[in-house]
């Protein structure tokens, strides 16, 4: 009886602390830091990233930093559409360390893992999965990341899995990108993520 009690207690703490929980709340970018002079704003309940005057490399960075985590989104890619996500990063300015989970225009490799001022690529996916990005609509993502393994998917596709010490050794914020080179503009919602310990 005691070991049932137990264990009950424990699944229930269990499923207490891995609960999802919004990162954008669709009013504001309370929770995160811009880097960079690149446009960062909310409307219609959308989180908008656009490139501005300078062209260089914008990040819109969690204040929270998370170490093993699911992490949803959707995003839908506007003009060049040339982004990403980045995982257990350190921003200084418009330098980043860490890992992005790529988010580009078709046959650039979304989903694919590149390591920034670091090994560059990855990973990439394989070349019959660079069709599964929806051109002009929205797309979900998720990215699991648990020790030294990251997974990705693309509208439930399955992009790319890789095990690495680097990754595995790495700590920081959640941060989205954007390119360098202008043109550029992509809408994001539903951002959510649930930690796994």
């Amino acid at each position: 009886m005691k070991n049932s009690i137990l264990f009950l207690t424990t699944l229930l703490s269990m499923a207490i602390f891995a609960q999802e929980k919004p990162l954008f709340n669709g009013k504001d970018l309370t929770g995160w830091i811009i880097y960079g002079t690149e446009k960062w704003y909310v409307e219609d309940g959308l989180l908008i990233s656009e490139s501005g005057p300078d062209e260089q490399y914008g990040y819109l960075g969690t204040k929270e930093r998370y170490k093993n985590f699911e992490l949803t989104l959707e995003f839908k890619q506007e003009a060049n559409g040339n982004s990403g996500v980045f995982i257990r990063s350190a921003i200084d300015g418009i330098n980043v360390r860490g890992w992005q989970v790529e988010v580009a225009p078709p046959g650039h490799h979304t989903g694919g893992v590149y390591e920034s001022s670091g090994r560059g690529w990855l990973i990439k996916p394989e070349p019959e999965k660079e069709n599964v990005l929806k051109v002009g609509e929205w797309n979900q993502m998720k990215i699991r990341v648990e020790g030294d393994k990251l997974t990705s998917w693309l509208n439930c596709t399955e992009m790319i899995t890789i095990t690495d010490e680097k990754i595995g050794a790495g700590e920081g914020s959640i941060a989205l990108q954007i390119h360098n080179g202008g043109g550029i503009k992509v809408k994001w919602k539903n951002i959510r993520i649930t930690e796994l310990d």
